[in-house]
């Protein structure tokens, strides 16, 4: 019943037309201007104006770059809450979960779970592979990447997850009235936001099958697990990891990490691992955790009707 917590507002698809832009709006231009600005005084001070993502990040420093990167975020983030409560008149539970109330310890589980996966996986590698890899450990700027990272990453993927997961799929799903049309869009949207990342001009449209996956694997916990917190915990996870344990010079975050990929990037196994194996086994995992069951209902059946929630939280009220 995720999606049908969109009616516990006003759901008007207009409402949603108009969030979409002030989201927009928050996100994308309100949110880059401190980035902008920085680049236009250093630039206006007599150096070269950066044309990518590795131009910007060593003009304006690593960390401050990560900084004013996530701080779009953050405007993202807040003009998807604002949004939701005045435009829509919602709470953030119910754009959040089905519950009623939102679970941490789903979130902290998520996050755990996958943490620990991602740091296994990378010290394999790093222990398979030394030659790929130098050790990059630098005590204050690591210490200031830590700050950044733990404060704002994770605001960084919850706007990610509000707006597409939790936003978008409500809104499209009440639209539609099926529930595969906003797993689908949401799924494509958010892969294809990936596309301008300098790893696809790295390693070439190939790894948006990893992106493209990933949306689906979050759509699916979302969708069957009637809430965002599992996505939000893995996101989290995922992202925060990433920056503080490996960064390459073409990779999107350009960080001060524990270990710095100096290989030769190639779309390999890594790419194709996560999306054909490893999600599979963790949506078993969650399965068995959280008892999810009817995998066809929830994930392609129809979106219930305003009438047909009503009368199933009377009929659990009377109960």
């Amino acid at each position: 019943m995720y999606i049908e917590q969109g009616y516990k507002g006003n759901h008007e698809s207009w409402r949603y037309l108009v969030g979409i832009l002030i989201i927009f709006i928050g996100w994308q231009l309100l949110g880059s201007i401190p980035l902008l600005g920085v680049i236009i005084v250093k630039s206006l001070g007599g150096e070269t104006f950066p044309s990518d993502v590795a131009g910007m990040s060593k003009m304006v420093g690593s960390n401050l770059f990560l900084f004013l990167m996530l701080i779009s975020f953050v405007f993202g983030l807040v003009a998807t809450f604002l949004t939701v409560q005045f435009v829509h008149s919602q709470t953030i539970t119910s754009l959040t979960t089905s519950r009623k109330k939102i679970d941490w310890k789903r979130v902290l589980f998520a996050f755990g779970l996958w943490g620990l996966i991602t740091i296994l996986i990378t010290g394999l590698d790093i222990f398979l592979s030394p030659e790929d890899y130098v050790f990059n450990f630098n005590v204050m700027p690591f210490v200031l990447l830590c700050l950044i990272s733990v404060l704002l990453i994770p605001l960084q993927t919850s706007f990610e997850e509000y707006f597409m997961r939790g936003y978008l799929m409500q809104g499209i799903g009440l639209m539609t009235g099926k529930r595969w049309v906003p797993l689908v869009i949401t799924s494509m949207i958010f892969g294809l936001l990936h596309l301008f990342n300098p790893e696809v001009e790295k390693l070439g449209y190939g790894i948006m099958v990893y992106y493209i996956g990933t949306g689906f694997f979050l759509g699916i916990l979302t969708l069957m697990d009637e809430g965002l917190e599992l996505a939000i915990g893995f996101h989290a996870a995922n992202n925060l990891l990433t920056a503080l344990l490996v960064t390459a010079d073409w990779t999107a975050f350009q960080t001060e990490s524990l270990y710095r990929d100096i290989s030769e990037p190639e779309l390999g196994w890594d790419v194709f691992l996560p999306v054909l194996v490893i999600y599979p086994i963790l949506l078993f995992v969650f399965s068995k955790k959280y008892g999810w069951t009817n995998w066809k209902e929830r994930l392609t059946g129809d979106v219930q009707s305003p009438e047909t929630v009503r009368l199933d939280e009377e009929s659990d009220f009377n109960l």
